[in-house]
């Protein structure tokens, strides 16, 4: 996104200069006035002088209180050691809230004591996809929520739709994706497909599998079963 945007230099010296008068609302106007082709989500007050924290598109970005100055990139709290990244923070906050607000439109696995939760996004015909299925079985104590994103052919579309209508949907994509068996019957029912590519737009996922952790955190694609428990583990330590 933030290639269609000319981006400025900014200094923090010249945000402490700025007028301090605006408010968020007439800075989400302005915003909304120079790129009107695009969404401002949302507009609030970074947690340091003189910027405010904008949602573009789904993209957290920075402008000053006089909307001259625009800026998309990490800002770190070096108050703390090590440096806290502050913009993947409140990314993650932001993703975690969409995900739990969208569980009704992926399949559930309840493993164990279920304490943990992880979100995966996959393909039903991804190769990675399948591995990382199998890495799972090894995984314990854990909620998996798999939203089905058939995007490599429209056989991919088809098997998700299967799996989707079957009775017990969560048996119907462990066999299929361990077994390469179909549930029977062949059942039509509404499908979730359409809003998990809306959810793949807004996230920026670019290919399958992709893994996010309770935090709203990415952990990248397919990782082995150590590499899982450790992001797991990480989250729950905190």
């Amino acid at each position: 996104m933030l290639r269609r945007l000319a981006v400025c230099a900014l200094t923090v010296s010249g945000l402490i200069a700025c007028s301090a008068n605006a408010d968020e609302a007439t800075v989400r106007q302005a915003l909304q006035a120079k790129f009107p082709a695009m969404t401002v989500e949302s507009v609030t007050r970074a947690p340091f002088a003189g910027l405010y924290e904008v949602v573009l598109d789904g993209e957290i970005v920075y402008t000053d209180d006089k909307v001259e100055y625009f800026f998309g990139g990490n800002i770190y709290d070096i108050r703390t050691m090590p440096p806290r990244n502050l913009t993947e923070e409140r990314s993650g906050q932001r993703i975690v809230q969409v995900l739990n607000g969208a569980r009704e439109f992926a399949i559930k696995r309840v493993k164990g004591d279920g304490k943990r939760t992880l979100y995966t996004f996959e393909d039903p015909n991804c190769g990675y996809c399948k591995q990382l299925t199998r890495e799972l079985v090894n995984v314990d104590n854990v909620t998996i929520y798999t939203f089905l994103l058939p995007i490599l052919s429209q056989d991919s579309v088809e098997k998700a739709r299967a799996v989707w209508c079957a009775d017990d949907r969560a048996r119907a994509w462990d066999d299929l994706m361990l077994k390469a068996a179909l549930p029977e019957g062949g059942k039509t029912c509404a499908t979730p497909i359409e809003k998990n590519l809306q959810l793949m737009r807004r996230f920026g996922i670019r290919g399958t599998p992709a893994i996010y952790l309770e935090n709203g955190r990415h952990v990248g694609g397919y990782i082995p079963a150590a590499q899982i428990e450790q992001a797991l583990n990480s989250v729950t330590a905190k």
